[in-house]
């Protein structure tokens, strides 16, 4: 695997014919999620049933999370507000985001897109599919419909709806566009109804949605990788 500086990012970059990116094969951008080392998905790249000439960029996010937030390695593409989170999950409440559009989205969706055009000039993909996870699901949302950005598939897991009056009226722009889904109905961290209102919203602006629901957490179960992957194959066959 390699390590390279692009668009202004550190990624890293797997997975092809000599498994460091070589080869000639699509590309799958996939963002890791808040207080995430800049690593964190990079397993992926070896669990996910896809031909082996795709290849696996995993871009660090912008900010370094200060202690006692992180440890160091821990990032964020852009700040939350931890306290509020915290007090949600503490009275069971689940937190409704949809009306919500951060300070730091549009740097750090500005940085992703500099380092997608990086990654296109060097490896020159026959196809490119972005997705992430938490926070990078969000990001990667924002990114499909907040920009021209060429995509051919999107993978969402645990993410959820944000900017609602920005994001809904562009959905049919990318009509027809793949897009898997997931989520845990027993999320703490994100609530199930945010991914379910996401997904209904996209299927309304008439993107292809594979909305996989699943008895768990803020995770990535077998059944998620298994339709992730399909979406992959599917998109790049």
């Amino acid at each position: 695997m390699q390590t390279l500086e692009l668009g202004g990012l550190t990624v890293r970059l797997g997975g092809g014919t000599d498994r460091e990116g070589g080869g000639n094969g699509p590309l799958v951008v996939l963002l890791h999620g808040f207080g995430a080392p800049g690593d964190d998905l990079v397993a992926l790249h070896r669990v996910l049933d896809v031909p082996r000439d795709v290849r696996f960029a995993f871009p660090h996010a912008l900010h370094t999370l200060p202690w006692p937030m992180g440890d160091g390695r821990a990032r964020a593409w852009w700040m939350i507000d931890i306290e509020a989170m915290e007090r949600a999950i503490a009275e069971g409440r689940a937190r409704d985001l949809s009306r919500e559009r951060p300070d730091g989205i549009a740097p750090a969706r500005d940085a992703v897109v500099a380092a997608i055009a990086a990654l296109r000039q060097k490896l020159s993909p026959s196809k490119l599919i972005l997705g992430g996870f938490s926070q990078g699901a969000m990001l990667s949302t924002e990114i499909a419909l907040s920009t021209d950005t060429a995509i051919d598939g999107l993978v969402l897991m645990s993410g959820t709806l944000l900017s609602e009056d920005d994001w809904t009226p562009k959905m049919k722009t990318r009509a027809g566009l793949p897009v898997m889904v997931s989520h845990g109905t027993h999320d703490p961290i994100l609530p199930y109804e945010g991914a379910e209102r996401l997904a209904t919203a996209l299927k309304e602006g008439a993107l292809a949605v594979d909305f996989v629901r699943f008895r768990g957490q803020h995770e990535i179960p077998p059944v998620v990788l298994e339709h992730a992957s399909a979406l992959i194959r599917r998109v790049t066959g």
